[in-house]
């Protein structure tokens, strides 16, 4: 009978590494570090929304997943992802979080691959990538390697969930599932 553990273990010296360490977070008192951040940015406009609580539970123990908030316009998405959750990694477990745009990201596929912890802000609003002929499709690239190697992927986008996966197909969305939890935003834009 074979050992797993013991056999696992003696391959990871090979660079066999069937399970990836993925990035625990946990911030205390997350809800007031929600709130404040959102006051930081917001100012008198920042208002507390029913799906802020699904933000704190994973701010809290994200269980090694990333994160994915999709839904309605100026609901703090991107505020959220993109400047209150760096602040936070950086603060409390002194992680840097990588933010690209997702239509700069098909320039450099590569770097963002490289990339531990990253932020991507409006996925599915960005093209195919073609460099000297070469076809790519970033999104989907970065997806597998954050679920092979581990790492953190935060994404937000105003597409639903059945509009990511008509874009990027099953494979990749069943993968983004997997690997984020993810939060719907609804309600009337701050912007207003």
């Amino acid at each position: 009978m074979v050992d797993f553990n013991t056999t696992v273990e003696h391959l990871r010296a090979t660079g066999f590494n069937p399970m990836p360490d993925r990035v625990q977070i946990g911030i205390p008192d997350a809800e007031a570090a929600l709130w404040s951040g959102l006051k930081y940015y917001l100012g008198e406009k920042a208002e507390w929304l029913p799906c802020y609580d699904n933000i704190v539970e994973w701010l809290q123990d994200n269980d090694g997943r990333g994160l994915l908030c999709y839904g309605s316009c100026g609901l703090g998405k991107s505020v959220i992802c993109g400047k209150i959750i760096p602040v936070l990694l950086s603060h409390y477990h002194r992680k840097v979080v990588s933010i690209y745009e997702a239509d700069s990201m098909n320039s450099h596929i590569d770097r963002v691959k490289e990339k531990h912890i990253l932020y991507i802000d409006d996925i599915g609003t960005e093209g195919e990538s073609v460099k000297y002929g070469e076809r790519r499709m970033a999104f989907p690239e970065i997806v597998d390697a954050a679920e092979k190697k581990g790492k953190l992927l935060i994404c937000s986008t105003n597409l639903a969930l059945a509009d990511l996966k008509a874009k990027y197909g099953e494979r990749t969305t069943d993968r983004l599932k997997a690997i984020t939890r993810q939060v719907l935003f609804t309600g009337n834009s701050f912007r207003r």
